[in-house]
């Protein structure tokens, strides 16, 4: 199965970003995984929550192909608190996490429930 692309929402330079709902983490996600086109891994930054009853663990995957160079350092696995757990996870190495095409590629654990959001850090500017 593809998985489920999830677009960025980007934080603006000398302003500001209203906290977005994320998108859902649904039995669809934990199956097939979440991809996220088009990305920049160093100003990636992603918000997970967890609703589940237990703590769930979500995976940032090593990249693959010659670009993630550092990927044999493994997967980045964090675990995120039960019911109200919100974890911020990154920016993250190009080197590692980039897949092919310019993509990153993050896994939840099976009962994981909750929202994802990815959030695109800005350069800083006048």
């Amino acid at each position: 199965m593809a998985r489920t692309a999830v677009s960025y929402n980007s934080l603006v330079a000398n302003g500001h970003l209203t906290s977005p709902a994320g998108t859902t983490i649904d039995a669809t996600l934990v199956t097939n995984g979440v991809v996220i086109n088009g990305v920049d891994p160093e100003r990636t930054v992603l918000r997970v929550t967890n609703t589940a009853t237990g703590a769930k663990n979500v995976t940032v995957k090593a990249g693959t192909g010659r670009q993630s160079w550092l990927a044999g350092s493994g997967d980045y696995v964090q675990a995120v608190g039960a019911n109200t757990g919100n974890e911020f996870l990154g920016p993250f190495t190009s080197a590692r996490f980039q897949q092919r095409g310019s993509s990153m590629f993050v896994d939840f654990e099976s009962g994981f429930t909750g929202t994802i959001t990815v959030i695109k850090l800005p350069k800083a500017g006048l």
